[in-house]
């Protein structure tokens, strides 16, 4: 699934719903106004930290911004229909499992990191944003900031997600890693 395209739209109509020029979400979110205009236009990706940037100023999650199925009752999400975000420069893959509710505080992701790959930092989360980090392939270097915590396949990690974040696969093979982003003690 490509997420240029549906990102770029996504992006657009969040964007519109807050009644944010270019330039006001350029200036909440720290990407430049001509970066946040390719990405709408479809000209461009974006970063995993770029998406961070503009998820966060515009009160959504990573997942919310590159789209997905929305509330139901019961919701079975086929593998197909799970979007995916891969960024070019570094091979990162972030998929998005839960149903994208509004409101609901609950993310659900898999993440996938080539070998030896690393991400740009994520921007941090609002405060009380918490992460709940599992490997489940692969050996994961995660920094907080300026603290460094090695993981390996099935090791957790928990942690307050509002400062800045990092991941780096410490392997040959590639990296898998599920996060739950956690912002209910933000309703």
């Amino acid at each position: 699934m490509s997420t240029q395209e549906p990102l770029g739209s996504t992006l657009r109509g969040r964007r519109q719903e807050r009644k944010l020029t270019l330039q006001q979400l350029a200036d909440q979110s720290g990407v430049s106004r001509a970066a946040i205009s390719k990405i709408e236009r479809g000209e461009s990706g974006a970063s995993t930290p770029v998406l961070g940037k503009l998820a966060e100023a515009l009160d959504l999650s990573i997942s919310q911004l590159i789209g997905g199925p929305r509330r139901e009752h019961v919701v079975h999400i086929r593998s197909a229909a799970q979007p995916v975000f891969r960024e070019d420069a570094t091979g990162f893959e972030r998929q998005s499992l839960s149903p994208l509710y509004r409101g609901q505080g609950v993310d659900f992701v898999v993440n996938r990191l080539p070998p030896r790959a690393r991400t740009g930092p994520f921007p941090s989360h609002r405060h009380g944003v918490e992460e709940h980090l599992y490997v489940s392939k692969g050996r994961l270097r995660v920094t907080l900031e300026d603290e460094e915590h090695v993981l390996e396949a099935g090791d957790f990690l928990f942690y307050e997600a509002d400062r800045s974040h990092m991941f780096e696969n410490l392997t040959g093979r590639v990296c898998e890693f599920f996060i739950v982003i956690d912002s209910t003690r933000l309703r």
